[in-house]
């Protein structure tokens, strides 16, 4: 029913559809019973249906890139507000430990340091870790626990 006219995104508000076929104008919506109705209007008031619907889209446009996005929720407010703030020393023992883990990572055989990686910093699992390697789920699982075992040993003696 639309005509010649693209077809345009329009606001989950908007009950009616305009077009031009032959000429002629229309309007079309659906009453709360859900029966279509399409009457014929004059230019006059299908450019102003025309101008309605041009400035929904730039309200639309406006909220998608601006408005949406910025938005603070309640929720993030509170864990905000929740959370402290790390001290010094927190993000200092932090940093330790990671080294400390990944000198000891470094440690493993090449096929479990990489199992482990995949596992648990890009958070694949087992099966995926897997189909991208070959074989099945066991000796990917044994690989990685056998990590685990390694680790701590290697952590113990540190």
């Amino acid at each position: 029913m639309e005509g010649n006219r693209p077809k345009r995104r329009k606001d989950k508000y908007n009950p009616y559809t305009i077009c031009e076929k032959d000429g002629q104008y229309y309007v079309s919506f659906k009453d709360g019973q859900g029966v279509l109705h399409k009457l014929e209007i004059s230019k006059v008031l299908f450019d102003t249906f025309d101008s309605f619907e041009l400035s929904d889209l730039v309200y639309l446009n406006v909220v998608d890139r601006h408005i949406e996005q910025s938005e603070v929720w309640e929720s993030t407010l509170n864990v905000r507000a929740v959370q402290k703030p790390e001290g010094i020393e927190e993000v200092v023992l932090k940093k330790i430990q990671a080294e400390t883990l990944h000198t000891a990572m470094k440690k493993l055989p090449e096929m479990q340091r990489r199992r482990m990686q995949l596992y648990y910093f890009e958070g694949m699992t087992y099966e995926q870790i897997a189909r991208k390697e070959g074989c099945t789920k066991m000796p990917v699982k044994r690989s990685i626990e056998a990590g685990i075992e390694r680790l701590k040993k290697e952590l113990k003696k540190i």
